[in-house]
């Protein structure tokens, strides 16, 4: 039994996610969790929600709550709704807890003992109406390179040039809108990366088993321009954790907070000891998953995020973990994505555009979408969501090939033997090539789901199902049972017991439709089929089950031009 640290990329609390945020962290990670959990292994799988920074200040403003009750709030909003996609985090936790702030405060303490942080002087524009620094995105102007109205102070979205603030025509604030705006000088500290560098390289050359899309990104971040560079790890703002060196103060740092992207990553530990406190465990009991020296050496931890995470999990919080000079546990495996594009354009949360995660739930089940965005997960490339490939994909493998074969074999052995399963017969050759190709296939879906090839082991599961549907249309108990009864009835209880193969291996995919299957049956053995002739035999003749109620209804053509045209503009 393996040790498994799971960690998706910690969604941030300024709104309802989108479906491409869903595939490109979350839902792949519960996959992962849920595959490992069912093969027998310890597995702890966290997220929690990232609340600092200026964001978080912006939306709750919008909102006209003050930010730590509107943090709070959202917090429950994105734990229900992931409770309605069935991730099954061991802890939702808090960027703002009290354990992220202690540790936050610790790591910088740490760091600036062994040398690591420098103090620097910057100049920032400040605007004296907000009576704050403006961060360069949250200053807006005209482009002086192509003339664009609402360029941001560090890039033009219209012709993409890199900008700094005091490149603007006319800058105002974004927050209020002012133009009574001056640059004046801050002190900030940088996480000195830059000395880190060969050690990143290092220990990034040594992991051979990462993707591509991962190595590449974090290559491109230590080699282009003028290389790694040292980070700011400080802002001007009033939500975040206050600048500490562990429990003393930091000179000259006063009001001031750490950068979200520096405390949000710790968030990983600090997440793992709010998991210790919620179910009363001492701290040796988070330990074991983070620290070396306390039993963390053998424990396998992987991270699951979108592609623009990479840099930051790649460079950033290593360079944290490797300079504290402390045995923190490093990440094993990173599994990146690309992006999940909408309907021709791109999901945007800042611009509303798209299928959000609450909006999902409210027009179909999970399962639904589970299936659509794991089985089309953007791993080697974007992929695009259209509601024409949902429909015809979820109805092709869903209904007509999991759902019918459930429902042709439970419906015909309820009216030809009553709800038990009939006794007599013995398999003959067609049957033992079934769990032949069977096995052959279930293997390889197990290796996949190994190696987090989400799209093949979606298909190598989809091509299990197909090969029920493919036996029971060749056996033909329907025609068997005319002739010999006896046959018919180890036909279908062969199949019985393939529907709780389907139900066991299919879990991670379509937890409720699972579910769904296995009350059918009547049974609760959730044993992987590691033997398939042996698991072949689980449920015996005399068996009682149910005929379930439809395990998918197929989506309408009305149904998917109306959601077409609901989702086709901007959330309100």
């Amino acid at each position: 039994m393996a040790r498994i640290l799971i960690t998706s990329a910690i969604p941030y609390i300024n709104g309802i996610k989108h479906l491409g945020n869903l595939v490109g962290s979350q839902l792949p990670a519960d996959l992962y969790a849920r595959y490992n959990r069912a093969r027998g292994h310890e597995v702890l799988f966290l997220c929690a929600t990232d609340e600092h920074g200026t964001p978080a200040e912006l939306a709750a403003a919008k909102a006209g709550k003050p930010v730590d009750a509107y943090c709070a709030e959202m917090h429950a909003v994105q734990a229900e709704i992931a409770r309605g996609f069935r991730l099954s985090f061991d802890h939702f936790g808090r960027s703002s807890s009290a354990r992220n702030h202690v540790l936050t405060q610790h790591f910088a303490g740490a760091l600036d003992r062994a040398g690591l942080i420098a103090e620097v002087m910057e100049k920032q524009v400040y605007s004296i109406d907000d009576a704050r620094f403006l961060p360069d995105r949250y200053i807006t102007g005209t482009c002086p390179n192509c003339g664009y109205a609402s360029a941001r102070g560090d890039q033009c979205e219209n012709c993409t040039k890199q900008l700094d603030p005091t490149d603007l025509i006319n800058p105002r604030s974004a927050i209020s809108g002012s133009t009574n705006l001056e640059v004046r000088e801050t002190k900030h500290l940088f996480l000195r990366q830059r000395s880190l560098r060969d050690r990143l390289e290092a220990w990034i050359d040594s992991k051979t088993d990462w993707p591509i899309l991962t190595t590449s990104i974090a290559k491109k971040w230590l080699n282009d321009g003028d290389g790694l560079q040292d980070r700011g790890i400080t802002r001007d703002l009033h939500w975040g954790v206050p600048v500490r060196k562990g429990t003393e103060d930091w000179p000259g740092m006063e009001g001031k907070v750490f950068y979200v992207w520096f405390d949000a990553p710790i968030e990983y530990i600090a997440c793992t000891a709010e998991w210790a406190d919620a179910n009363g465990l001492p701290d040796a009991a988070w330990e074991r998953w983070w620290r070396t020296d306390k039993g963390a050496a053998d424990v396998r931890y992987v991270q699951f995020m979108g592609k623009d995470n990479v840099p930051f999990h790649t460079l950033s919080f290593p360079a944290t973990i490797m300079g504290s000079g402390e045995p923190w546990k490093l990440v094993d495996y990173i599994k990146s994505f690309n992006y999940l594009n909408y309907d021709g354009g791109q999901f945007s949360t800042s611009q509303g555009r798209g299928v959000f995660m609450d909006q999902a739930l409210s027009i179909l089940p999970a399962d639904y979408w589970r299936w659509w965005l794991l089985s089309h997960a953007p791993e080697n490339s974007d992929s695009e969501f259209t509601w024409e490939n949902f429909q015809t994909a979820t109805n092709k493998d869903l209904a007509d090939v999991l759902g019918n074969f459930v429902s042709r074999v439970t419906k015909f052995a309820a009216s030809k033997f009553g709800n038990t399963l009939p006794a007599g017969g013995t398999n003959g050759d067609r049957e033992e090539k079934l769990i032949a190709d069977i096995t052959a296939g279930l293997r390889a879906y197990e290796g996949l789901m190994a190696a987090m090839e989400v799209r093949k082991a979606a298909a190598e599961l989809r091509a299990l199902w197909v090969l029920g549907n493919e036996y029971l249309q060749s056996a033909a108990p329907w025609s068997v049972v005319k002739t010999d009864p006896d046959q018919a009835m180890a036909i279908i209880r062969l199949a019985m017991n393939l529907i709780r193969v389907f139900a066991v291996t299919s879990a991670p995919f379509i937890p409720d439709a699972s579910a769904a299957m296995m009350k059918s049956l009547d049974c609760d053995d959730w044993t992987w089929p590691d033997d398939l002739g042996l698991a072949m035999e689980t449920l015996p003749a005399g068996h009682g089950f149910s005929v379930p109620e439809n395990l998918f209804r197929k989506i309408t053509d009305e149904e998917r031009a109306d959601w077409q045209t609901r989702f086709s503009g901007i959330r309100s």
